[in-house]
């Protein structure tokens, strides 16, 4: 189920479900460790001795943010019950602190009996053994721990209506049973596996309103959650809301970028798409694919990884869009983990450490390196993009020695020496195994941004590498294009597990946009050009919903038997990339123009707070797999900064002078 509404400070991350349920809870990391675990928190009302969770299909709910802001504005309304509530969320931009203030109106006229109700469902630490709940007399709170984490729930003048008790453990489903009559019996203390539910009980007067504040405090030691509830409780939290929605309105717009090329629907997307994607990314460094659990419900994993490669060209958006303070961070992290051979493994946690795999480090009885060559390649193609925008001459040079050069030595070597392609490596797709030709074209731009590190340093290793470079990108040309079908491969792949010789596949496969993306080739060469039309014609998804499949007979996911007409299911990267293509090969503003058809398909398979998954339903385009996708909505900013810059270069061909930045600020 998407996340509709991710919340975060770089350190706290709290993402709803569709039905504005807490399902997803990390700390100190952003994806680690979850203390929800996909299971939801539940948020209630009883009504004059009427009971309805709110995510009963007699509320209507809209899940929105504040404009240009990380601050939601959610409205739930249910006229068979005469009640519109309205919420402002947020998790304060500076403290710990995950706050929701509430307003209760009644749309009769008569008086109203009314019990709201906040369930904690944790599992402290990705687990629910051992956790302690208990109700704090001294500060009116009930507090969840285990070892050294901490989570205050509190209400402004403090919580008088509560049950703690045991969860998912014999017959014992949880304490939100007990709220079901409308009143909880206030029991103070349990241990194992625990939930609580906390109650505030008012009446209304004939079409009259409430207020109150709902927070969760998040620290390390009691006494740290302890002082942050007493700030709140001193009248903290509309002070906290404002500070925090100002703080990301500042954010977004500190570039103060000249968006008027753009629609208005554009505009919204690309800022909404900024802010999202700051949700997914810890301070520590690390840029997360994506924080929506509920996958690991059927794969027993999850995104909420760092990937290099998702990583290196979510930083090269961000990049584009002058947030380099992030991106400096992220690479110093690559830099810290890459290996002493100069290889980036599969993925890794947000704290750093190796995560999962299912990349083998033996392949038919012989020794292999479970990488996908491209993860390495791209960080130093990012790298160089950052450094052209930034020219952040001492941050680059503390990583030339142990980042730059290590991983290009890597790229330099892995090279089968009668070809000049890299060796085999696992796709960017994560399926197959070979020399594919997206690989192939990162590890050329791989080299070549080392070259450039190395003629900027004086280092005489960029005679090497800038000759590397050209000798994959030959290659490439030879190896890579098939005459007769007068397009690029997806690659040279091993059809089985078993098989010891690599064939050639003809597949048409999104990936192949990196022939002109990152500098390879140009956009205009006739052999890229015949690419890209084989790209539009089959892998468009050919009924109502449209958008790009990510190739030819895509089963990831598929809802139903993929074909010529479905080759799979449209996803939100494929369809901008072939944006990309038209950005770059547009000679006109006119031209320019047409290719926003592509953002416009984006936009229109948005949820409602413009939060974007990985992929759509071909048959009736809901989203699918997991959101929000950080590499979604950084490519949304990507293919913003390209058509802006491509705009400066068209008008200037003109004699028009068009700044991408306003003049004053």
């Amino acid at each position: 189920m998407p996340r509709d509404i991710p919340l975060s400070n770089g350190r706290l991350l709290v993402c709803f479900d569709k039905h504005y349920q807490i399902r997803d809870f990390y700390y100190p990391h952003i994806g680690q460790d979850n203390h929800a675990g996909g299971y939801p928190f539940k948020f209630g009302i009883w009504i004059d001795g009427y009971f309805e969770w709110f995510n009963s299909p007699h509320w209507h709910k809209e899940l929105k943010y504040r404009e240009d802001s990380l601050v939601t504005e959610v409205i739930l309304t249910n006229h068979q019950q005469g009640l519109e509530i309205i919420c402002n969320d947020f998790v304060d931009y500076y403290y710990d602190i995950y706050a929701r203030c509430i307003k209760v109106k009644n749309l009769w006229d008569k008086e109203r009996d009314i019990h709201i109700f906040f369930h904690h469902d944790y599992r402290i630490s990705g687990s629910e053994v051992g956790d302690t709940g208990i109700y704090n007399p001294y500060t009116k709170a009930v507090i969840h721990y285990k070892t050294n984490r901490y989570f205050l729930c509190g209400l402004s003048d403090g919580v008088e209506h509560y049950s703690i008790g045991a969860k998912a453990l014999g017959n014992a489903e949880g304490t939100w049973r007990d709220a079901e009559d409308g009143w909880l019996q206030n029991t103070p203390v349990t241990q194992g596996s625990v939930d609580s539910t906390i109650g505030k009980f008012f009446k209304l007067k004939a079409y009259e309103s409430f207020s109150f504040d709902y927070w969760i405090c998040v620290g390390k030691t009691a006494n740290e959650v302890n002082d942050l509830n007493g700030q709140m409780v001193a009248g903290g939290t509309e002070v906290r809301l404002k500070m925090t929605e100002e703080y990301w309105r500042l954010w977004v717009n500190k570039e103060n970028f000249d968006l008027s090329p753009l629609p208005d629907w554009a505009q919204s997307l690309f800022k909404r798409s900024l802010l999202v994607v700051r949700t997914q990314v810890d301070d520590d460094g690390a840029i997360l694919a994506a924080n929506d659990s509920d996958i690991q419900f059927t794969y027993k994993d999850h995104y909420s990884y760092l990937w290099p490669r998702d990583g290196a060209l979510v930083a090269q958006a961000l990049d584009q869009a002058r947030y380099e303070s992030i991106t400096q961070k992220f690479y110093a992290l690559i830099g810290r983990i890459i290996t002493p051979e100069g290889y980036l493994l599969h993925k890794y946690n947000p704290d750093g450490s190796l995560a999962s795999s299912w990349h083998p480090w033996i392949r038919a009885g012989k020794p292999q390196l479970p990488i996908q060559e491209d993860e390495t390649a791209l960080v130093l193609w990012g790298l160089w993009e950052h450094f052209k925008i930034h020219r952040d001459v001492e941050f680059v040079r503390s990583l030339y020695r142990p980042l730059i050069c290590r991983a290009a030595d890597f790229l330099l070597s892995y090279r089968d020496p009668e070809t000049n392609l890299p060796l085999p490596s696992f796709d960017l797709w994560e399926e197959r195994r070979g020399i594919m030709t997206f690989t192939c074209c990162t590890v050329e731009a791989g080299l070549r941004a080392a070259a450039n590190f190395a003629k900027a340093f004086g280092d005489t290793k960029h005679y090497e590498y800038t000759e590397a470079a050209e000798q994959v990108k030959q290659a490439i040309d030879t190896h890579l294009y098939d005459q007769g079908l007068g397009r690029f491969l997806r690659g040279l792949v091993y059809p089985s597990d078993h098989a010891t010789e690599l064939i050639p596949d003809s597949t048409v496969d999104a990936s192949l946009y990196a022939l002109f993306r990152f500098g390879t080739f140009e956009v205009s060469e006739p052999k890229v050009k015949n690419t890209m039309q084989a790209y539009k014609q089959k892998l468009w998804v050919q009924t109502e919903v449209g958008g790009i499949a990510r190739y030819q007979y895509d089963y990831y996911q598929a809802q139903g038997q993929p074909s010529e007409q479905v080759p799979g299911n449209p996803w939100v990267i494929c369809t901008l990339w072939l944006m990309m293509e038209e950005i770059f090969s547009a000679e006109t503003e006119n031209e320019l123009l047409e290719s926003l058809k592509y953002l416009e398909w984006v936009k229109n398979h948005t949820a409602l707070s413009g939060v974007l998954a990985e992929q759509a339903n071909p048959f009736d385009g809901k989203p699918l797999s997991v959101a929000p996708l950080t590499w979604s909505h950084s490519t949304v900013v990507e293919v913003t900064m390209l058509y802006l810059k491509k705009v400066r270069e068209l008008r200037a061909k003109k004699g028009i002078v068009y700044r991408l930045h306003h003049v004053s600020y």
